[in-house]
């Protein structure tokens, strides 16, 4: 098979239809929606009011380098960048950007491999993965490298055959499943016995749906070939007339249920084997970059600190809680979860002054829009949590504070609801009621049904909408509960009804208390009764 060139020159070359298309729109030459369309596949969009631009790096499994770290410091500086939001795509956002600037480091990031095509519009999304893939304790192997050639593959498609609406792909490496890869339009689950179990044709959004289990104990090294039975299949019946129904998990609908799409699949997949072209993936093509591997041979012989002791060391337990051992002796990652997973620009400066000293160390973004840092030494763990801590870079120190939120109505054209504003109302309350970390839990929060925020996965999820009131139309959001995202207990979240906004610090603040009283934490509290927060909510809704 030939693929597409997707080398750096291509790329840029490219991004010249970009800056046209960007020079015509904020001349006033082009309206909106056209810009969109073109823009989209460049990874920008304007904001709202068509006064700035926002430009999506892709960080293919979430890997963001050293290399790409510091440019992204460095940008931030020359380019005075006030606004970055980290996705729950593991892409990261730079926000309020001029029409030259955006068109500018669009092709500069080129230089470190940051490529931003096919970031947005019809086109494979950046491909997901596990974030602790490869030094995570208990998982069942390492499928990042599968997900960087799976990554690959789908960019040599960017210039080809044009999708109904957007692919995305994820990979997961444990039940956690924080990539959603049950539901994804295309999932590869890491099994005990080192294959894949292949789903398909799920998602979030508008009728969401798990993912069709279209086969099991898949060899990794087959996984390109059902990446491209995908394509193919989602090429010939998505819908291209209907945008509204143009993602894959409409497709089982299309092609008469779960038993149909996957005859379907599987039909397509035999005859991309057929064709005869080779997409076995090979041993030496699998292996993690050196400096990884450097890494995790000189921890064999690095200095014995005893981990309990470093542990018990951090007298903070939330902090504690952030440097998490990995399945490397002697290494560690630490979290780090941005408010709102919108981080002061100034923190990538911070933390590439301190990783660039550190051998094979990077950040491996989250689909829950916070970053961790890996390959940590233990004499390298105070450094790094004071680079990200709470104080200075104004982050998570509970667990609610690491709740998600898209980046909300005063950016996005499509918001409807400022989620970031309402993060803050929320986080500020939990404050000020002192409730201790464990009493609430992470939520998760859309602007619009879009679902950005993942709120249909969430234990607590909100929607943005409006309510009219005595014919007043106020703002609002649906309430959903319930949703859980752990391979095996799949469930999206149950529509409640609608909470105004000015009522959801009450309502959470009553959940906290009814939390705090019972004496236990949330997690074992909503163990006891599963219908606690809707017990809770009826007072709030209307």
């Amino acid at each position: 098979m030939k693929m597409t060139d997707i080398s750096p020159e291509v790329w840029k070359n490219d991004y010249k239809a970009f800056k046209e298309a960007t020079e015509q729109f904020y001349s006033g030459e082009m309206d909106s929606k056209t810009y969109k369309g073109i823009s989209g596949g460049f990874g920008s969009y304007a904001q709202r009011g068509g006064k700035a631009s926002m430009l999506r790096l892709r960080m293919p499994g979430g890997v963001m380098t050293k290399e790409k770290l510091g440019f992204i410091a460095q940008a931030v500086k020359d380019y005075k960048i006030s606004r970055v939001h980290l996705t729950t795509c593991q892409t990261l956002q730079l926000h309020n950007l001029s029409k030259d600037d955006v068109c500018e480091l669009a092709v500069k990031a080129l230089s470190c491999g940051i490529v931003t095509r096919g970031g947005g519009g019809d086109f494979p999304r950046n491909v997901m993965v596990s974030p602790l893939a490869g030094v995570e304790e208990g998982e069942y192997f390492d499928v990042l490298p599968y997900a960087l050639k799976a990554s690959d593959f789908l960019m040599s498609y960017i210039n080809g055959p044009r999708l109904p609406r957007k692919l995305k792909v994820g990979f997961s490496n444990t039940p956690k499943n924080v990539t959603h890869a049950t539901y994804r339009d295309l999932g590869f689950s890491a099994r005990e016995d080192g294959s894949f179990d292949v789903y398909s044709a799920g998602g979030l959004g508008n009728k969401p749906a798990f993912g069709v289990k279209v086969a099991e104990a898949v060899s990794p090294d087959q996984i390109l070939y059902y990446v491209r039975a995908m394509h193919e299949l989602f090429c010939e019946y998505g819908n291209y007339e209907n945008r509204a129904k143009a993602r894959s998990r409409f497709m089982q609908e299309t092609l008469g249920g779960p038993e149909l799409y996957k005859e379907a699949f599987l039909k397509k997949l035999k005859e991309v084997r057929e064709t005869g072209d080779d997409l076995t993936l090979k041993k030496e093509e699998l292996l993690p970059c050196k400096e990884l591997s450097e890494a995790w041979e000189a921890a064999k012989t690095g200095s014995a600190h005893s981990q309990e002791q470093l542990l018990a060391s951090i007298e903070n337990p939330y902090t504690r809680k952030r440097v998490i051992p990995q399945k490397q002796e002697g290494l560690y990652s630490v979290a780090c979860h941005p408010l709102g997973g919108s981080p002061d620009p100034a923190l990538f400066e911070k933390v590439y002054d301190v990783i660039r000293r550190i051998p094979g160390a990077q950040l491996r973004l989250s689909p829950e829009e916070m970053f961790y840092v890996i390959n940590c030494r233990a004499e390298d763990i105070e450094e790094v949590l004071e680079a990200t801590s709470c104080k200075e870079a104004d982050c998570a120190c509970s667990r609610f504070e690491e709740s998600v939120a898209c980046i909300g109505s005063s950016i996005c054209q499509q918001g409807v609801r400022d989620s970031q504003a309402l993060l803050r109302t929320l986080i500020e309350m939990e404050r000020a009621e002192g409730f201790k970390d464990g009493i609430l839990p992470q939520i998760h929060i859309s602007g619009c049904p879009s679902s950005c925020g993942t709120h249909q996965t969430g234990v607590i999820g909100f929607r943005g909408g409006a309510k009219s009131v005595n014919k007043e139309v106020k703002p609002a959001f649906q309430l959903f509960v319930k949703g859980c995202s752990c391979q095996g207990k799949e469930r999206m979240g149950e529509e409640l009804g609608t909470i105004l906004e000015e009522h959801i610090p009450g309502f959470l603040k009553a959940l906290g208390f009814a939390v705090q009283e019972s004496g236990l934490n949330f997690e074992a509290w909503y163990a006891q009764d599963k219908e606690g927060i809707k017990k809770i909510a009826q007072d709030f809704l209307v």
